[in-house]
């Protein structure tokens, strides 16, 4: 049977390059050889796609967080070669062979938010995960967080501001909203960006920071609760995970970036979250409503904070989560029964299937 051959996307130019290497390499090591052969399609930081053994030799690395450089001489793009599309060498203009799917292990901008989509959906090529639009809401933390509360998932309570326009008063935001306060970037993940502030003076330095990386930036209420997270799988009928807890260590005040990536002692999973019955089926219920809601497919890892009193609020839906060794999303599937090695091949089918089912809609009236 011929093998399917799965372009592995990776890398990007996002803050979370380095991260996504890391999940790339894990993608790549699950993979079925004898079903699948794999293409590694590395972008670096330029924003210029790699294919060459320099893309492999990353995963080789000592660096916990290795980094893809624009050294790599062979430049490609994928293309649209009628109803295959194809991979094309730009050095000598020359086809390398066809690709079946594409796997975005791409966290952040240009990856994670409809980029790569648009780009699969335009070359007539499945790709895993949510699509364009369903990236896109899950990428922009405003857009997310108005569309939940208007479908009546709780959220926390947020202001949102773009860079150029009027910043709220600190003294306001904290009559509103209280203190801690957390400013995020409002198109970004793995916490990159991301500040805790209790003053005017941290406030602004956090809104400096925030807009270095985004031109919209969202204000958070501090919510006092567990982080529970909860992995959903599927496409019109998706299915949740057992949940998970997060237990912040390490003297981090949050589950930042280096507490996520960089400190061993910066976090500890526990899995499945000591949660009750009724608690578990809120947080898993709640989970399958917010992915519908956002319009995702595929995948996504949807996280909430969960109140001594039993409310259940959601934080944010990521429809590229992280498959590094330490990532929640396979972590909780594998607990679920479903191990890293199924989940991606499960993964992949879910890709294929929906672009069978796309392809079958009329195209002319």
């Amino acid at each position: 049977m011929k093998k399917i051959r799965v372009g592995i996307v990776f890398g990007g130019r996002s803050a979370e390059h380095e991260v996504s290497l890391q999940s790339a390499k894990n993608v790549l090591e699950a993979l079925d050889r004898q079903k699948y052969d794999p293409v590694l399609i590395g972008i670096d930081r330029e924003g210029r796609w790699r294919l060459d053994e320099h893309t492999r030799n990353l995963f080789e690395s000592a660096r916990p967080l290795p980094n893809l450089t624009a050294d790599s001489p062979r430049e490609v793009a994928l293309v649209a070669r009628g109803e295959q599309s194809r991979l094309l060498d730009l050095s000598g203009d020359t086809e390398l062979g066809r690709l079946d799917v594409v796997f975005p292990v791409l966290h952040g901008p240009y990856g994670e938010d409809g980029s790569v989509q648009g780009l699969c959906r335009l070359a007539n090529m499945p790709c895993v995960g949510a699509g364009i639009l369903g990236s896109a809401v899950g990428m922009d933390k405003d857009v997310m967080k108005r569309l939940l509360r208007d479908a009546g998932i709780p959220i926390a309570r947020f202001v949102t501001m773009l860079r150029g326009g009027p910043a709220p008063d600190f003294a306001a935001l904290k009559a509103e909203l209280g203190t801690p306060l957390f400013v995020k970037p409002a198109n970004l993940g793995s916490s990159v960006g991301i500040s805790r502030v209790e003053s005017e003076k941290e406030y602004r330095a956090a809104l400096a920071v925030a807009f270095e990386y985004d031109v919209k930036v969202v204000v958070e209420e501090c919510i006092v609760g567990r982080e529970i997270e909860c992995a959903v799988l599927g496409n019109a009928d998706p299915q949740a995970s057992i949940p998970g807890e997060i237990l912040t260590g390490g003297g981090h005040s949050f589950y930042d970036y280096e507490a996520k990536y960089i400190d061993e002692k910066g976090a500890q999973l526990r899995i499945p979250a000591p949660l009750d019955g009724p608690s578990t089926e809120k947080v898993r219920s709640l989970a399958r409503q917010a992915f519908t809601v956002l319009c995702c497919e595929g995948m996504a890892r949807v996280d909430m904070f969960v109140r001594d009193t039993g409310e259940v609020l959601v934080n944010e839906i990521n429809t590229i989560p992280g498959f590094t060794r330490i990532s929640m999303y396979p972590k909780l599937w594998e607990a679920s029964g479903i191990s890293y090695s199924q989940l991606v091949d499960r993964l992949i089918t879910l890709a294929i299937e929906r672009h069978a089912a796309e392809r079958e809609l009329k195209t002319t009236p």
